[in-house]
């Protein structure tokens, strides 16, 4: 069987956890690393153990390469996945598709127009308790849906001192908080609900006005710590901590809170969703179980095991009941189905994976709520 070659262009955090879990699928291999620094891409090609280093259009200009990985920062995901659909390539892009409702438009029609396979790297829904709640709703073990309640929290940038491209608006966008976790848990809550948000109510907190920006770099999540004289203080104009409450296409309620500040909070996706004959909660911090409330008898708490699961959430895993899986395997079981796509040459008809169309859906949510925020009142979807 031929090898899909696939390759990734950035070298920051994510770019390598696409890495890791690529190569724990068969019949497929990382052969290109790109950075817009050549010098840079070969470093940590040498580093990663992936055999070429290229720029960008040099990769592009490589007829053996089927598969691009966008792990860039936010504002190149527009201009290289267009670049990549239009050299022929599937694309796999990072979340948001784009910085602007437009260009998310013109690439959910440009890879249909082509017909080439096209995801966003909505990875927590491949959580196998994610997928197991989703068919547990379906089944009817929920019942009506009365509430949901969630929560992003995370304490990656508490200091004054912590520091990334993310918090700079020409990069990322006009929102921070929101677009970067906020959109997984939105896509969390639609995905596992089967329910549409049709309005939100937003407001915004910036808690460190301004930073203190490292001179030197500093990698993501790294912990490294510069002297005074390595920082220059800058202002702040994305949220740092965000609440929004939402209506559904069922009449009921929600709402969501995310923040970057919460000390001790390392990466915790909460959810809460209240139904007519059961509570599910989920946390991502112990995504191994699932707490299930009852009214008028025990509640229960079910732990990961494929022998208990749907068969749908029982493909997404690799070990028996008791051997813990976590955040690196949500992107492999993700991956699975997006080569098994790619091996086929075309986009499903009816994919199971997160595609164009559901980062467009993710940024026109994102894009609303920053309007309600800036209007302090409910806006639709």
């Amino acid at each position: 069987m031929k090898k899909i070659q696939a390759a990734i262009v950035g070298t920051g955090f994510i770019g390598p956890a696409h890495l890791e879990a690529l190569r724990r699928l068969p019949n497929m291999e990382v052969v290109a690393l790109c950075e817009v620094n050549i010098d840079l891409a070969r470093e940590k090609a040498a580093i990663l153990g992936i055999p070429n280093a290229y720029t960008f259009e040099e990769m592009l200009q490589n007829p053996e390469i089927d598969v691009v990985h966008i792990c860039t920062p936010n504002f190149l995901h527009y201009s290289q996945s267009k670049a990549a659909l239009l050299a022929g390539k599937h694309v796999v892009c990072e979340k948001p598709l784009a910085t602007k409702i437009e260009e998310a438009e013109e690439l959910v029609a440009l890879a249909e127009e082509k017909g080439l396979v096209n995801a966003v790297h909505f990875n927590l829904r491949y959580y196998p308790m994610v997928r197991q709640m989703k068919t547990m709703r379906e089944t009817g073990e929920l019942g009506d849906i009365y509430s949901i309640m969630g929560s992003y929290l995370q304490d990656w940038l508490f200091l004054q001192t912590d520091y990334n491209w993310r918090l700079e608006p020409d990069k990322s966008g006009d929102s921070r908080a929101i677009a970067d976790i906020g959109s997984h848990l939105l896509d969390l809550t639609e995905y596992v609900t089967g329910l549409k948000i049709t309005e939100v109510m937003a407001d915004f907190s910036t808690v460190h006005k301004t930073r203190l920006k490292p001179l030197k770099p500093i990698e993501t999540y790294s912990g490294k710590m510069l002297s005074p004289s390595d920082y220059a203080e800058v202002p702040i104009n994305t949220e740092d901590h965000a609440t929004v409450l939402l209506r559904f296409d069922n009449g009921n309620k929600g709402s969501v809170t995310v923040s970057q500040v919460n000390a001790g909070r390392k990466n915790r996706l909460n959810i809460e969703i209240a139904g007519s004959k059961s509570n599910f909660e989920w946390c991502s911090e112990k995504p191994n179980e699932m707490w299930i409330g009852k009214r008028e008898s025990a509640n229960q708490h079910l732990m990961k095991d494929p022998a208990l699961f749907s068969t749908e959430a029982a493909r997404l895993i690799s070990f028996p009941g008791g051997h813990n899986e976590g955040f690196p395997d949500t992107s492999k079981q993700m991956f699975k189905e997006v080569y098994a796509a790619v091996r086929e040459g075309k986009q499903p008809s009816a994919p199971t994976f997160p595609t164009f169309k559901d980062g467009l859906r993710e940024l026109l949510i994102c894009e609303r709520i920053i309007e309600s925020h800036k209007k302090q009142a409910w806006v639709k979807i």
